[in-house]
């Protein structure tokens, strides 16, 4: 194995004004997020709420900006603080949360919640060491906070500045093995004055500028110091090792409506994949050819009709789920289940792969009805 094919080489030097240069250009530049304290205010004193920090962290782990950001209005809406959202009902949470996906995150951010308004009296950690020893916070959510929060200078490396960091570096390992020398260069590019702004100028240039794909190198900042344009194309930096396939697992799902329009719903465990979420009934999802996807895995005798078939992705594997439809007389439901009325349906805490089974079958069903503002003439 030659150096440059090794995770441990040693990385090339951040170069010589990189901070000063990236941080001019995110006083310029910086986007407008409702979770992020502009440069203008804090250099008036204004400080990060860490409760912000934390919160927009934890909903944008694997999430776009974009998606998070009607997420986030609705929770400091209804949860303006750690302990207001530590006193809340966990299904409310579950709910406010469902489309957002990764449901662990919704568990733990409950979790985290209420551990800092009972042991730390409703302020987070101001370390690294600190906010990791909370649920849910990971290395990099912690130096996030760490940095943003409380100006830590913190190695902050997400997707955006692993990004930016190879392509300086002209790196040729490929990711994950480059994971150690990013954090390495990065650490030693972060500033002691303004580490928090500095870690989101990093993130707003691989979201603006140095994107995946047709990077704007012309407008960077750092152009005249980037090893990747220097040595021909940097779009196809990082490099990245290739992902095995998922493997499929099959199932069944089965979607029972009332005569008044209420599809029954069961929760599923609280540990595990989509814990605590809600679904339509469903029976196991295996990996195996002669699961039970048929009408005999249905939890109730009905006249099950089929529906056609979903697929969804998750991290590890891929679904595909035979989706069945019955209409039904009953009024009790059975044990461990409930009827969700129409108008309360698209409020439950559905994830994205219930959603579709249920469409599937009803068409409309889990989308929130707009009231009707037409007027008579």
């Amino acid at each position: 194995m030659t150096r440059a094919d090794s995770s441990d080489e040693e990385p090339a030097r951040p170069p010589a004004g990189m901070a000063a240069a990236l941080l001019a250009w995110y006083d310029r530049h910086h986007r407008d997020l409702p979770w992020r304290t502009p440069p203008a205010a804090l250099a008036r004193g204004a400080r990060p709420d860490p409760y912000h920090v934390w919160l927009s962290e934890i909903m944008l782990q694997q999430t776009t900006v974009e998606a998070v950001r009607r997420y986030y209005a609705a929770f400091v809406a209804r949860w303006p603080d750690v302990e207001a959202l530590a006193a809340a009902d966990t299904q409310a949470v579950m709910k406010a949360w469902a489309g957002l996906g990764y449901y662990s995150r919704a568990r733990n951010l409950k979790a985290c919640a209420e551990l800092v308004a009972a042991e730390h009296g409703g302020r987070f950690p101001d370390t690294e060491a600190g906010l990791r020893a909370l649920p849910g916070i990971g290395a990099y959510t912690a130096a996030a906070i760490a940095a943003i929060a409380f100006d830590r200078p913190a190695a902050v490396v997400d997707g955006n500045v692993e990004r930016v960091a190879a392509r300086l570096m002209a790196l040729r390992t490929p990711l994950p093995a480059a994971k150690p020398a990013i954090r390495r260069f990065v650490e030693r590019a972060t500033p002691q004055a303004r580490p928090g702004d500095f870690a989101q100028a990093t993130m707003d240039l691989g979201a603006t500028i140095c994107t995946p794909r047709r990077p704007a190198c012309v407008l960077c900042p750092l152009r005249g110091d980037c090893r990747g344009l220097a040595t021909g194309d940097p779009e196809p930096l990082p490099l990245k090792a290739p992902k095995p396939d998922r493997p499929l697992r099959r199932g069944a799902a089965f979607v029972a409506r009332r005569a008044d329009g209420a599809i029954l719903l069961r929760r599923r465990p609280e540990r595990g994949l989509l814990g605590g979420m809600s679904e339509v009934p469903s029976s196991a999802w295996t990996a195996r050819q002669d699961g039970a996807t048929g009408a005999e895995a249905a939890p109730f005798a009905a006249d099950w009709r089929p529906a056609g078939t979903i697929g969804h992705v998750f991290t590890h594997f891929a679904l595909e789920l035979a989706v069945y439809h019955a209409e039904v007389a009953a009024s009790a439901a059975p044990a461990g289940c409930w009827w969700s009325a129409p108008d309360e349906l698209p409020g439950e805490a559905l994830p994205t792969v219930m959603k579709k089974a249920i469409e599937q079958a009803v068409p409309g069903a889990t989308l929130r009805q707009q009231p009707d503002t037409a007027r008579s003439a």
